[in-house]
């Protein structure tokens, strides 16, 4: 249920990333790479904020400051992956820049799902030498 939930929740960050990528790549033709940055940045606050509300429950393993920094650094991850299909697919592959942007945004869906799954939203196992 938690992945179909996500699946929405990342659905609507994506629109987000590829609405800001589209109107200042496309449109007003700015560097692709940078905005790709910006608008993934974007929407990986907005994914956090609809994830801790819809999907995760926030503050299980990490107090919320490390939870928003372990967010935010596999998403660096994840947008270093964007970043490399995003190029690969437009400069090599020659893809338009929309279809690359999906593509690429596509391709990191998994990832941010099943770590933050695991990793970050995972509650603590209790250990019995804590008490």
């Amino acid at each position: 249920m938690k992945m179909v939930k996500y699946f929405f929740v990342g659905g609507l960050s994506s629109i987000v990333d590829l609405c800001i990528f589209t109107c200042f790549a496309v449109f007003f033709d700015f560097n692709y790479m940078l905005v790709s940055t910006f608008s993934f940045a974007i929407a990986t606050s907005v994914n956090y904020l609809l994830s801790i509300n819809y999907v995760f429950e926030s503050g299980v393993r990490f107090a919320k400051k490390n939870e928003i920094f372990a967010v935010f650094l596999v998403s660096g991850t994840g947008l270093l992956i964007n970043q490399a299909i995003l190029y690969y697919a437009f400069e090599i592959l020659l893809i338009g820049k929309i279809n690359s942007k999906v593509l690429a945004s596509g391709s990191i869906f998994f990832w941010n799902y099943f770590i933050r799954k695991l990793f970050i939203f995972q509650k603590k196992k209790h250990n019995p030498f804590d008490s």
